[in-house]
């Protein structure tokens, strides 16, 4: 007598438990087809190589994160998981991060994120503000511990010994800098009496 047959339900649940719990965290690269962006904000798109393809979802919250502009016929490394969608019996690559392959990919994430804000408008000439010639009062976002405040302090006090200096101390690098970073530019806004000038600055020859 045969086993009782498992219904296709019941299949594609036990597929569906060997795939997730295999390819819960996993960086896959290839590149970008068939790219898809609706007015939802998700992602969708297939990830191929030479020999395969697998379909890929980015959700909204994820795609927002980025620093550059997914298209197709980009190279890109990615992390997510592994995700079975029953009624279709099909898989797909949940992608949770994302940064594009190659020499090029800073340069690449740099040229759209301008191309971003001037779009916005942000580098319009009437959103400029003059520089005052002589700033008696200089706000300065950086490390407190950097080679950049020494540097800094010490050609100001050269050139012009009768600016007031206020440092704003902040990590300039590392895993959450940039919105530390961020909030010290907000804080600096809200000195008083205003200061003249905001520098933003760290070591390094960057």
């Amino acid at each position: 007598m045969p086993p009782a047959p498992l219904t296709v339900t019941q299949l594609t649940a036990q597929i569906k438990g060997v795939v997730e719990e295999s390819f819960p965290d996993v960086w896959v690269s290839g590149e970008v087809s068939n790219f898809a962006r609706p007015a939802s904000g998700h992602c969708y798109f297939t990830l191929k190589d030479e020999h395969a393809q697998i379909r890929a979802v980015m959700w909204r919250g994820a795609s927002s994160r980025l620093k550059f502009d997914l298209a197709d016929g980009l190279e890109i490394t990615c992390h997510g998981r592994l995700d079975l969608y029953a009624p279709r019996g099909s898989y797909q690559l949940v992608i949770d991060e994302a940064q594009p392959q190659g020499v090029g990919a800073l340069e690449l994430a740099l040229r759209q994120l301008k191309e971003k804000l001037a779009a916005e408008g942000l580098f319009d000439a009437d959103r400029k503000r003059p520089l005052p010639p002589f700033p008696k009062r200089v706000g300065f976002v950086t490390s407190p511990t950097g080679a950049a405040i020494h540097d800094f302090l010490q050609v100001a006090r050269r050139r012009y010994s009768g600016v007031h200096v206020l440092v704003i101390p902040t990590r300039v690098q590392g895993e959450g800098a940039a919105a530390e970073i961020a909030d010290a530019i907000k804080l600096a806004g809200r000195v008083r009496p205003a200061l003249d000038v905001l520098v933003v600055g760290r070591g390094g020859g960057s």
